[in-house]
């Protein structure tokens, strides 16, 4: 097979810039709101590589949903 010829190659995307960084929104445990955005159906956290935050972001948002989820504001796992 030559080069450039079929290959199961993944096309590349751009990465998504942070949502934080761009808007300047501070990561508040209160706001549920604005964390279940991070949340799947099932009450887990989504990576970064999907929700296009950076590493510092990332990290806060993780902080700020576990307090959340310790006072009460977010329910660990949704009911079935």
């Amino acid at each position: 097979m030559e080069r450039g010829e079929g290959g199961g190659g993944r096309l590349f995307q751009r990465r998504r810039p942070c949502r934080f960084c761009l808007d300047k929104v501070p990561i508040d445990f209160k706001d549920a709101g604005l964390l279940r955005n991070f949340l799947t159906e099932r009450g887990r956290i989504v990576p970064r590589r999907i929700s296009g935050n950076c590493m510092g972001h990332q990290r806060e948002l993780t902080v700020a949903i576990k307090r959340a989820r310790h006072i009460a504001l977010i329910s660990f796992a949704e009911e079935r």
